[in-house]
């Protein structure tokens, strides 16, 4: 009896593994950038190097099921302003459509486009992008987190990042990322 049930207990693991390595891992979801290679440094074109900085082509893939909107934070996190844990915000995007795949190059830096995508301000206090701007000589990481989220946020313009990332919350499908490196050359 205990030998049958031994086997039998072999037999169902050993079904259950064929099973389960047949079916295939979730794919990630992915962010890039035709303008920049994720890990590269970051043309000036997009950057305060530019007297006229415009925003970088974006892209995603492999977005979840369920996905009704989009949530873009670009931000320097090695940056610690005024002594805390803030960083310097340089563009934020929310209620971007689920339907969505990219963003063009230079999007308008304006509150609300007229797709729903709401830009509240960046550390700059202006709506919209806001380019790398690292001083000389020390490269900083720029980041690109793009949250696929199972609902459109109920806010507007006006919103702040912590707003934004609380109203996120339990609403967050997927999450994908971008870096780029960027600082000023020597004077």
């Amino acid at each position: 009896m205990l030998r049958s049930r031994s086997l039998f207990l072999c037999a169902l693991l050993l079904s259950t593994s064929a099973v389960m390595a047949q079916a295939p891992a979730p794919k990630r979801m992915g962010l890039s950038s035709s303008s920049f290679a994720d890990g590269a440094v970051i043309p000036d074109k997009y950057t305060q190097a530019s007297p006229s900085p415009v925003s970088p082509q974006l892209s995603w893939t492999d977005v979840p099921d369920g996905t009704q909107s989009f949530a873009l934070i670009m931000h320097d996190p090695d940056v610690a302003m005024q002594k805390t844990t803030s960083d310097v915000l340089h563009w934020m995007a929310f209620n971007i459509p689920g339907t969505a795949t990219s963003l063009p190059e230079g999007v308008p830096n304006v509150a609300t486009l007229p797709d729903g995508t709401v830009q509240p301000l960046n550390t700059g206090k202006k709506n919209g992008f806001m380019g790398s701007g690292a001083g000389c000589c020390v490269y900083h990481h720029y980041t690109w987190e793009l949250f696929a989220l199972d609902t459109k946020l109920a806010l507007g313009p006006d919103a702040t990042r912590d707003q934004v990332l609380a109203a996120m919350n339990g609403h967050i499908l997927g999450k994908a990322v971008l870096v780029g490196r960027f600082h000023k050359p020597p004077a």
